[in-house]
């Protein structure tokens, strides 16, 4: 008995440093964080470092995501939520308290930075055309100077570089500031399309 014990305490010994790795790579570590969140958070660190790229000129700097890792509540999150902070507070806050037009300028942001870093990690990957369906009705335009301004100045450039940009909307303001396109027009017979270019 005292032999295998001693046996026993030996492979203990020796395979510590394993049983450490292997413990810390399943979540049991100060993070509460498995291997896979934690390298899908990286990524996702990346990603919201791209959106910031395309919120910031779209809310004037005032927001900025960052990815939420604390715990609430003695329970840990898994790391991969999200919050804006907001620099006229000060503080961060959560995501659902964004007005409607800030809930799409966030949303659109997201997707054009996952769109880049999925370019950027695989260069075989192209998105060179991108299709975004309404939620302009929810910007402001503070006398054709507001929000949607800014919102479409920053797809004209994302334009400008190497993208073709879609946009489906009933706004009159964001069909005016679209060079080319078609409207479909409803009828009794059906719905027909017309061209238009800028």
């Amino acid at each position: 008995m005292a032999d295998q014990l001693e046996n026993l305490r030996v492979l203990e010994q020796s395979s510590g440093a394993l049983r450490g790795i292997a413990e810390a790579f399943d979540g049991q570590n100060e993070m509460r964080t498995s291997l896979e969140t934690f390298a899908i958070g990286a990524m996702f660190d990346q990603v919201l470092e791209a959106a910031n790229l395309r919120l910031d000129p779209m809310t004037t700097g005032r927001y900025r995501f960052e990815r939420d890792t604390e715990s609430i509540g003695g329970r840990s999150k898994r790391g991969l939520d999200v919050r804006v902070h907001d620099i006229e507070t000060g503080r961060a806050r959560e995501i659902i308290t964004l007005s409607g037009g800030e809930t799409f300028i966030a949303a659109l942001s997201l997707a054009l930075g996952l769109s880049d870093i999925v370019e950027m990690t695989n260069g075989a990957i192209r998105l060179d055309t991108i299709f975004i369906d309404e939620g302009f009705g929810s910007l402001d335009t503070d006398n054709d100077a507001g929000t949607l301004d800014q919102v479409l100045q920053v797809l004209q450039n994302i334009v400008g570089e190497r993208r073709a940009v879609g946009l489906i909307s009933h706004v009159p303001l964001v069909q005016q500031a679209v060079p080319n396109g078609f409207t479909v027009h409803k009828g009794a017979n059906g719905s027909q399309i017309e061209a238009r270019a800028g």
